[in-house]
């Protein structure tokens, strides 16, 4: 395992190892938060994200690679409300 990225919060460290999990690579976020008992230790000890030595560059690639939403994606805010009520 390689740490490729470090990160202020953790939000932002979930999403980028969802993006890359989603793109079949593995990755695991560490934390020294004793546990979620001590979250503010992130300003001292950034929250790290890991894949395996081999993923490491296409990992990057894809995590520096601009964000594009696919023309088959018309999401509209409001559509996922439930009908009939």
């Amino acid at each position: 395992m390689v740490v490729i990225r470090e990160y202020v919060n953790e939000m932002e460290a979930l999403v980028a190892r969802s993006v890359l999990e989603a793109h079949e690579i593995p990755a695991v976020v560490l934390r020294d938060d004793a546990g979620g008992m001590l979250p503010s230790m992130h300003l001292l000890y950034p929250v790290r994200l890991a894949v395996r030595t081999v993923d490491s560059a296409q990992a990057l690639r894809i995590l520096d690679a601009p964000f594009e939403m696919d023309a088959s994606d018309d999401f509209v805010p409001g559509d996922d409300a439930p009908r009939g009520l």
